[in-house]
This record gives C-alpha cells, structure tokens and sequence, in this order.
C-alpha cells in the first residue's frame, strides 16, 4: 500500500498564510532549501486542489523549481476542465473519499500532499493520511494569520516519529498517524 504524507507549513500559532506574509514567512535559510531539494528529488506522486494547483502552476511557468513539471500531479477539482496545462499533472474528478482508497491500493510511488488544506482536511477525515509533517515556522501571526492548518479536524492521535531544526529557528515535526 502506496503512503500519504501531508507537508504542511506553518507558524507557531497554527496558520498557513498571512496578510502580505513573503514565502517561507520571511524565513528561508540554506537548510530550508536543502530539505525541500531533498523531498523534490525523491520520487512522490503529488496530490493538490484547484487552488494549490493554480498557485503552484503559476509558480513554476514563472521560472519556479524544473523539477515540480517532472514530478507527477493529481489534482483533486470539479472545477477545472481538462486538459490540465501544467506538466504531468492528471485531472480526478472523482470525490477524494472514492479515488483515494484506490490510489493508495495501487503500485507506485509514495503519495504527497503539500498545501491543499481543504483537500487535507478531506483525506483526515477520510482517515487516509499515514504520515504529517509539520515545518514550523518562529513566528505568531494572531491578527494577520489567514487559513488555520488544522481546522475542522476530527479527533486524531499522533505519534512523533522525528525532529529537526532548520536553520537554527526551524522545526519540522515528523508525526505518524495511529
């Protein structure tokens, strides 16, 4: 059975964005860019919305990482239409709780969803996120912050598998879900 991982950053106080916040809250650092090299090199099948999809495809025909077009992509949207125009990425537009246990059952690749909170709220309470990854940023967004990580989640127990700091202010936070 094929994992899922979900990547999410954030900031101490749990969001995801802020009101004019720059990538990375402003906190990018050598170590940052080591780790996510080192998750683009490894082969993952990545899983998105129709928003993280349009932000991410921007990204990426603007000059972003070569390596986001060879990676695959599914996108999860009864939104957009096909033919999708970014780079090996495939339009589902089956319910997640339907295409997801499929996916997972077949051979492949490891499975990987980076931003996309609605889709991952979706695939908790689905009970089909195997792995979480949190990047924690040091800083408090209280009046600023947009869009709470883990909002509308039902109950789930963690177990912490690993941490790392980054650049001596990050903290990822390697949690199995039981």
């Amino acid at each position: 059975m094929r994992e899922l991982t979900v990547d999410l950053f954030c900031t101490v106080d749990g969001w995801a964005t802020a009101r004019n916040s720059p990538a990375y809250f402003g906190y990018g650092g050598p170590e940052l860019q080591a780790w996510i090299d080192e998750q683009l090199d490894r082969p993952h099948v990545i899983l998105m919305g129709s928003n993280t999809y349009r932000a991410l495809a921007e990204i990426t025909a603007g000059g972003g990482d070569p390596r986001m077009d060879q990676l695959p992509k599914v996108v999860f949207s009864k939104s957009l239409e096909p033919p999708l125009a970014w780079a090996n990425a495939t339009l589902v537009r089956d319910d997640a709780a339907v295409a997801l246990p499929a996916m997972k059952n077949e051979p492949g690749d490891p499975l990987r969803v980076i931003g996309s909170l609605t889709l991952v709220r979706s695939l908790f309470q689905l009970r089909q996120v195997d792995r979480l990854r949190l990047m924690i940023f040091p800083q408090v967004l209280g009046e600023s912050g947009r869009e709470r990580i883990l909002q509308d989640l039902p109950d789930i127990n963690l177990r912490l598998s690993s941490t790392q700091v980054l650049d001596q202010r990050l903290v990822l936070l390697e949690y199995q879900v039981d």
